[in-house]
């Protein structure tokens, strides 16, 4: 069972992004770090295809699956089906503020709401012995952010959570879509920091905003016991290959660029040879060699040969080919 502990790393749950693929390319980047599912909705995990929704590859692991929903029962019969299927963490979902989740009144709404949240949790504890977590904004719309979230934090543990992961933002659910929600509303960090000395026994985690490794080891020298990366590991996957020696103090080594792709490569044959095509898996790589000689043509290959009817693995060596390795291998 994953065990929470200090200078633990993670990449969010990203909708339509952390994916299986996403997954299975961002864990040969970094042995250490916690992943996350995309979030995935109880009623389909109930009534859903399982394996669809549920599948993952055991290379992924350390991986913590997403929920939504607001109906203890359901959340608990959900994470019961996951928990089946190895996750090593369940996560409950307070902190989206699409329209879609807004209208299935749970995610962000739910911090209006911290009670019912409690009894989720408490719940979804008493269906599993994994860890059960909670994902939440700073409060939502007009809300006191010091009084709300320090209800939910006070609901959640009281109730058995492990961790609770806080995204330093408000959640604007009228009058901000869902993109808008992810940049317009001010980051605040000190009150997550403050969350933490308030409890300093909880495992508190800090997400939003985070571009670089050092903004990671800047948080963690200000109490919080875990950052969160997500856009910035997206768009830039390379930084993750630093987070093992950097945060869980594994030795220092080069990226093996060419086992990497190869790998990746044999992971898209298999999803190709299911009936996958070959851009569901490579357009999570298109980041990959940022800011080195070569990777303007590794986007460009990536972006247009591996969306063509019938395209293969042999495009990912295609698209390397433009790489310079040597500065590569430098960089990591």
């Amino acid at each position: 069972m994953l065990q929470y502990q200090n200078n633990k790393i993670a990449v969010a749950p990203m909708m339509d992004w952390t994916d299986r693929h996403c997954r299975f390319f961002h864990r040969l980047l970094t042995r250490r770090a916690l992943l996350y599912t995309e979030m995935v909705v109880a009623d389909a995990v109930i009534h859903g295809d399982r394996e669809r929704l549920l599948g993952f590859d055991a290379a992924e692991h350390p991986v913590a699956l997403q929920l939504g929903g607001s109906d203890p029962a359901k959340l608990a019969e959900a994470a019961r089906i996951a928990a089946g299927y190895g996750y090593d963490e369940i996560n409950l979902n307070v902190g989206c503020p699409s329209d879609r989740v807004q209208s299935g009144t749970f995610g962000a709404c739910l911090m209006r709401t911290p009670a019912l949240v409690a009894d989720c949790v408490a719940a979804m504890k008493g269906a599993v012995s994994v860890p059960v977590t909670v994902k939440c904004r700073i409060g939502v719309d007009d809300q006191d952010v010091e009084e709300a979230l320090d209800k939910l934090a006070d609901g959640v543990f009281a109730a058995g959570a492990d961790a609770l992961w806080v995204h330093a933002r408000k959640a604007w659910l009228e009058g901000l879509s869902p993109k808008e929600n992810r940049d317009i509303p001010p980051l605040d960090y000190p009150r997550v920091y403050r969350l933490k000395e308030r409890l300093p026994n909880r495992f508190i985690g800090i997400n939003g905003g985070i571009q670089t490794l050092d903004e990671v080891s800047a948080h963690l020298e200000r109490g919080v016991d875990g950052a969160m990366l997500g856009r910035a590991a997206y768009h830039n996957p390379g930084l993750l290959t630093e987070v093992d020696a950097r945060f869980y103090g594994d030795p220092v080594s080069a990226a093996d660029w060419p086992s990497i792709i190869d790998a990746m490569a044999a992971h898209a044959a298999r999803h190709i040879e299911s009936g996958g095509r070959l851009v569901h898996v490579t357009r999570h790589m298109t980041g990959l060699f940022h800011g080195l000689a070569g990777a303007r043509r590794w986007r460009q290959v990536l972006s247009t040969d591996a969306t063509r009817p019938g395209a293969g693995p042999e495009v990912l060596y295609q698209a390397l080919s433009h790489v310079r390795l040597d500065e590569a291998a430098v960089a990591a």
